[in-house]
């Protein structure tokens, strides 16, 4: 509407031209239309809980502390965006250092009204007639039963959290702590806090999370939104590589079977799967052309040398040509000099000799990465490209493809999340397939498409054309990994490809990881931290298990994890843990009477731990 009507506006008396002086005017105005609305959009997403804290100062005007910054008509502010440098004593303000706060309010809210106020008093010694009520923010947003998506906790974030949130984008920021000490949330609002802050670079650049699974992903994914976000990529593990692989993983593998696909000696194994021909004859790989009656004939040993000479150097599906003229040559040099031939006749008889083609066809083909991990289902190419694998792992190895029998490995969904890792590994060293073209035609175009006949006009019109050498898959300027403990040294290296120039923040426990060999972990990440600068916090209280549960914990964790950073659990419940035993067929009626017994001494949802494989009785009852 507003922008018909600045058309009206600036057109002439003759009605089907505008005024070149005025088309400007006309540009700005619409320009505005669309801010207007934007931020009205803005406004009304954020219109439930706009304001959800206040903080009186000795020394200032109270100041309201909300999800977004709002102004006044005379641009003066009525709400501090949470993220603002005036909103850090929100958070970090405390009894021992109150920031010059004399009362901190959070005020919960349901649409546009105030169902609930919690004060705490941060300094005692003012002289003030200020109200206090409730039971202090933290405490109350403790005792508040969990939902099934994560709820927006930016008014209850503390000061050491705080203190994590607000570190230098630059380099790595590693955010440690146990159980329940707030670590997602934490990271959740670190990446809103950098967009607010350094949005000009990261959101031209692009901000990625990276959770364990995709139910994690779900439960957050409401978190930066209720921020003020809206510009990040929220991915599973298992869906990182989709950029390039097309396809995203939720399964899992069995543990010796993922343990090996995790670590670093996959490596080599992968280099030698590349490296090792898709066909090899039984009397040996040759290639043999004939020329004038002369047989030029090569072996497997010259043939193995050039391989890896090209490989050495170029990705295998960017490598055929080079493999063609090296062969070539070097079938060249077998012609006996007393025969009478024009160098180039000779160079174009062995080049077009049908059977050369088709031993090219075999011998280098255009590969996907699906289809040479394929070849792992074989017992006889695992022996010898994992011959550095202990035999249980080779064996793992071999048994978690066996699903492929009969499959099209370009078409399944099959793979696993430990396979995602590796199949983005042989993008990296395969490159992406390409199509049989003209060898003087050499565009690639944006998706992956050949252009057999471009013209200039052609390359005018393309927004973008991509070098076939270039890395295949998106990057982002800053990369955020949520329980990274459990990210495995193969993954971390498929994440490293999506920020080789990125700044990072990295979450997690390793006293919960599930990956036995923590070296190789820490050689993976000392790789992608470099020479950053990096950081590290420890956040020391949990939130989240009460007190007499997290103790029962920690004497298991301690057990295998002596130097484990064990936080202080701030709430009880008092009741403590009991450890109970019942037969098989007295679990359903065992585990009836323990609930019931439990949902009449606390509040909220009790959750069922079952077994991977799920429990029938639990689901029953």
């Amino acid at each position: 509407m507003l922008a018909s009507q600045g058309r009206e506006i600036f057109l002439s008396d003759r009605t089907n031209f505008l005024r070149e002086e005025d088309s400007t005017a006309l540009f700005e105005r619409d320009a505005f239309a669309y801010q207007a609305a934007k931020r009205l959009a803005i406004l009304d997403a954020e219109h439930d809980g706009l304001v959800f804290g206040r903080i009186d100062l000795s020394d200032d005007d109270p100041r309201h502390i909300g999800r977004i910054g709002v102004r006044d008509a005379e641009y003066e502010p009525l709400v501090i965006d949470w993220r603002a440098p005036a909103a850090e004593p929100f958070y970090r303000a405390t009894p021992t250092a109150p920031m010059s706060v004399i009362r901190r309010r959070v005020l919960r809210c349901r649409e546009d009204r105030v169902i609930g106020i919690e004060d705490d008093l941060l300094d005692s010694s003012t002289d003030t007639a200020l109200p206090i009520f409730g039971e202090g923010a933290l405490m109350a947003a403790l005792t508040r039963a969990r939902g099934r998506t994560m709820r927006d906790i930016v008014a209850t974030i503390q000061g050491e959290q705080d203190e994590a949130i607000r570190a230098p984008y630059q380099g790595v920021t590693m955010i440690g702590g146990g159980p329940g000490t707030g670590k997602t949330v934490v990271a959740l609002h670190r990446a809103a806090y950098l967009l607010y802050t350094n949005r000009a670079r990261l959101e031209k650049g692009g901000v990625l999370v990276v959770g364990p699974s995709g139910v994690f992903m779900n439960y957050i994914e409401r978190v930066l939104p209720s921020l003020g976000e809206d510009s990040v990529t929220l991915k599973a593990i298992g869906a990182v590589a989709s950029d390039v692989l097309g396809f995203t993983s939720e399964r899992v593998d069995g543990a010796t079977a993922a343990t090996v696909k995790g670590s670093l000696a996959m490596l080599p194994v992968l280099r030698r799967l590349v490296r090792l021909p898709l066909v090899t004859p039984d009397g040996g790989l040759r290639v043999r052309v004939t020329v004038k009656g002369e047989v030029l004939t090569l072996g497997e040993q010259d043939l193995v040398r050039i391989r890896d000479q090209v490989l050495a150097n170029t990705r295998l599906n960017r490598g055929r040509r080079q493999a063609t003229d090296l062969v070539v040559s070097a079938l060249v040099r077998r012609f006996p000099d007393d025969i009478p031939i024009e160098p180039q006749e000779l160079q174009d008889r062995v080049r077009e000799h049908p059977s050369l083609a088709v031993f090219m066809n075999d011998w280098w083909p255009s590969l996907t990465a699906t289809q040479v991990l394929a070849r792992l289902a074989d017992p006889a190419v695992v022996a010898r490209v994992g011959r550095s694998l202990p035999q249980a792992q080779r064996d793992a190895l071999t048994s978690s493809y066996s699903w492929l029998q009969g499959e099209d490995p370009d078409h399944t969904t099959q793979w696993t999340v430990a396979d995602v890792a590796l199949l983005d590994e042989l993008v990296a060293v395969i490159g992406m397939p390409v199509e049989d073209k003209d060898p003087d035609v050499d565009v690639f175009l944006e998706g992956g498409d050949v252009a057999e006949v471009v013209t200039t006009a052609d390359l005018l019109r393309r927004e973008k054309v991509v070098d076939p050498d270039d890395d295949p898959q998106i990057t982002f300027a800053h990369i955020l990994v949520d329980e990274g403990q459990d990210v495995t040294p193969m993954q971390w290296r498929m994440l490293r490809r999506r920020g080789p120039q990125s700044s990072w923040t990295i979450v997690g426990d390793p006293a919960q990881s599930s990956y036995p060999y923590p070296e190789e972990t820490r050689q993976a990440l000392d790789e992608l931290i470099g020479r950053a600068p990096n950081r590290s916090f420890t956040l020391s209280t949990n939130y989240r298990s009460p007190a007499e549960v997290f103790d029962f914990a920690a004497r298991m964790i301690t057990r295998v994890h002596p130097d484990a950073d064990l936080p202080r659990a701030v709430r009880s419940t008092g009741i403590e843990p009991k450890l109970q035993s019942t037969t098989a067929a007295g679990l359903h009626d065992a585990l009836r009477a323990e609930l019931l017994d439990l949902a009449a001494k606390v509040g909220g949802t009790i959750g069922v731990i079952c077994p991977r494989r799920g429990c029938a009785t639990c689901s029953s009852s």
